[in-house]
Parts: structure tokens; C-alpha cells; sequence
């Protein structure tokens, strides 16, 4: 078998990419899309042969229209498949600290996003579903030790 018949056979992962942003206090912020009823962290699906960190860019550029580097990776978080979704690897990068004039002026896609929000730490499970605040928080911690963490289903393995 070639190599380019064995690739063939291997799986295909949805992959995504997330940014954790935050203001000078420490809160997260979080987006509210338009096409989805569930608040979540800038970021989304990475396409077709792009990395994970070019997708990042590409989405906080869309939904922000922000002009960033990314910093480092906190995470990577994986989820298997579940009833008509395949598995997932969710990449989470550290967005910094925008300044406090940032949401004043932010320039929301209307197409994409309907609100944005800082949101402290300890309240971000009021805002997002469990598996999301699961990956959030561990991923603000490794941005407090300055780590990078494995997560399956959003906890550190």
C-alpha cells in the first residue's frame, strides 16, 4: 500500500480553534453568534489545509474584525464523536489582554456575532455549556502557570 493510499484509510477529525482574550481585570471574553443559541469563545472551524493558528487568526478577524498575533497555545482539547457529530480536536490560543477602550470600539460582524461580553472566571459556567466552561477554565489556568494542557472532554488527563 503507497503512502497516499494508507492516508486515505486514516480518519478524518473536525478540528477548531479558539482565542481566550481578556481585559485588564482578568475576564474572559466571550461572543454570542447570531447562528448558534449558545455563547462560546471567539474562534470556529478551521478550514481545509489550514493550521489551527492561521484558522484562529482568520475567525477572530471575521468575527471581530481584530488584527492579532496569537500568542501561544494554552490547550488542546479532544472530544469523541457522539450521535451525528464525528470526534473533534479544539486548539485554544492565548489572545492577550486587549485594552479597555477595545469594546467601545469593537467592530462586531453582524453576520457572525450579536453581543460580546467580558465575563469574569468564576461566572463563565452561566454562559456556556459545561464541556466549553470545562475547556475554558482549564485553559485559563495553564495561562496562569504558563503551561500548555491536554484536555479530553475539557479536563486535564
Amino acid at each position: 500500500m503507497s503512502p497516499q493510499e494508507y492516508d486515505r484509510t486514516l480518519p478524518r477529525k473536525r478540528v477548531a480553534a479558539g482565542v481566550l482574550f481578556f481585559d485588564p481585570e482578568g475576564r474572559v471574553l466571550l461572543v454570542d453568534p447570531v447562528y448558534k443559541p449558545l455563547w462560546e469563545i471567539p474562534g470556529g472551524a478551521v478550514e481545509r489545509d489550514e493550521s489551527p493558528r492561521a484558522g484562529a487568526v482568520r475567525e477572530v478577524r471575521e468575527e471581530l474584525g481584530l488584527e492579532w498575533d496569537p500568542g501561544r497555545l494554552l490547550g488542546v482539547d479532544w472530544r469523541g464523536p457522539r450521535p451525528g457529530r464525528s470526534e473533534s480536536l479544539v486548539y485554544v490560543f492565548d489572545g492577550g489582554v486587549l485594552g479597555e477602550d477595545w469594546l467601545a470600539g469593537a467592530r462586531l460582524q453582524a453576520e457572525e456575532l450579536g453581543a460580546v461580553e467580558f465575563v469574569a472566571v468564576d461566572q463563565i459556567r452561566e454562559r456556556l455549556v459545561e464541556r466549553l466552561a470545562l475547556r475554558v477554565e482549564a485553559c485559563v489556568r495553564a495561562r496562569e502557570q504558563r503551561l500548555t494542557v491536554y484536555l479530553e472532554y475539557g479536563l486535564p488527563v
